[in-house]
């Protein structure tokens, strides 16, 4: 475990504003043709196509619960796209409080989704408007992994207890990444599926709140990076079948000042890569394929709410070796590389903007 606070700034870069009047983006999906889906957490799907943001919004999209954290959340392509056209959207539903995490898939046709249905829910409903999650991230074999947040903080309650106590149990969905079909059923050989009164969609347990989650197309490895609680924000790799300690084994502390727990490690929970100490509050995240930056294929490029920076995370295999950091200055929400081999980041405001990181001087 690699445990940082500040790190140095990364040198050859800049930023380019590609796009602006998001508002409040979170997810973006490239689209065969070069143009680029983009979510906004009230509730509207956009569309930039040649460098400009198309004034209407894409139809069909399903009414989100936009209140807190909530809204329309994840954007991710089918990866028969090209074929079949299908969207998958996750987003946020019910009222203040009764809410849940949930996915919905529609076909992209002349402008708005069409048939757009919800192919699942989390089992169970939550009071606030905190932790919902959520990315998508589509494996090799063609299921789908959806990460759901615990819930919220204290005094959220479930069942009689914290509500983040959930992430520990395999009878709900709370603090969890499911592996689901394309249909958004639980997918075959899924690793708790035979427990009794375990959820057969669980792929892994003990997370608080992933909002950045990637795939080594290489190899098959899934990263994620999750918040912690003042500290303790975490990256992992996750691993079917693991549990990744949540609340029981963490570096956070309370809001209100003392440990969540005296155990940073145990032998049967996942020790984390990195740990974000003070919060950077992550969000998204890519492993970087291209050939754009010399040096940087093959790391991780994570967002940085808190302090709005990009942070290079310098791999060898499945080891931290390094970090530095893209001083952005506004809350970035997400990043991806594009089909052209650029990284572009959104970043979280009411007038929300997408920029490309390009090389050069400033």
């Amino acid at each position: 475990m690699t445990p940082t606070a500040d790190v140095p700034e990364a040198k050859g870069w800049r930023f380019e504003t590609l796009v602006s009047g998001l508002d409040h983006p979170w997810g973006m999906a490239w689209l065969p043709d070069g143009s680029v889906l983009v979510t906004e957490r009230p509730g509207r799907l956009r569309l930039i196509r040649d460098g400009r943001l198309e004034a209407k919004p894409i139809a069909g999209v399903p009414e989100v619960l936009a209140d807190g954290q909530g809204g329309l959340l994840d954007v991710a392509l089918h990866p028969d796209f090209a074929d079949n056209r299908l969207v998958y959207l996750t987003f946020a539903e019910g009222t203040k409080n009764a809410n849940r995490t949930a996915l919905a898939r529609g076909r992209l046709v002349d402008g708005r989704l069409e048939g757009t249905e919800v192919i699942f829910r989390n089992a169970d409903t939550k009071r606030g408007t905190q932790h919902f999650g959520s990315r998508l991230v589509w494996m090799p074999d063609g299921t789908l992994l959806m990460s759901i947040g615990d819930g919220g903080n204290p005094p959220i309650s479930f069942a009689g207890e914290n509500i983040r106590d959930q992430a520990q149990s395999l009878g709900t969905h709370f603090g969890k990444v499911l592996r689901l079909t394309e249909d958004g059923a639980p997918a075959p050989g899924n690793p708790f599926a035979k427990r009794s009164g375990a959820r057969p969609e669980i792929w892994s347990l003990g997370h608080r709140n992933i909002q950045g989650m990637t795939l080594d197309p290489a190899n098959g490895r899934v990263w994620a990076n999750e918040h912690g609680s003042q500290g303790g924000d975490e990256l992992n790799r996750i691993e079917g079948g693991k549990n990744y300690g949540w609340p029981d084994v963490t570096y956070s502390i309370e809001y209100w000042g003392p440990r969540i727990s005296e155990e940073t490690s145990r032998p049967d929970i996942a020790q984390p890569l990195v740990v974000w100490t003070p919060s950077k509050a992550p969000s998204g995240l890519v492993y970087y394929t291209g050939e754009r930056y010399p040096g940087w294929r093959g790391d991780l490029f994570s967002g940085a709410l808190k302090f709005g920076q990009v942070r290079r995370i310098d791999l060898e295999g499945e080891r931290v070796v390094g970090e530095e950091k893209l001083t952005i200055g506004a809350r970035v929400r997400d990043l991806n590389q594009g089909p052209d081999g650029w990284l572009y980041v959104l970043t979280d405001e009411p007038n929300g903007r997408l920029l490309r990181i390009r090389r050069g001087a400033p």
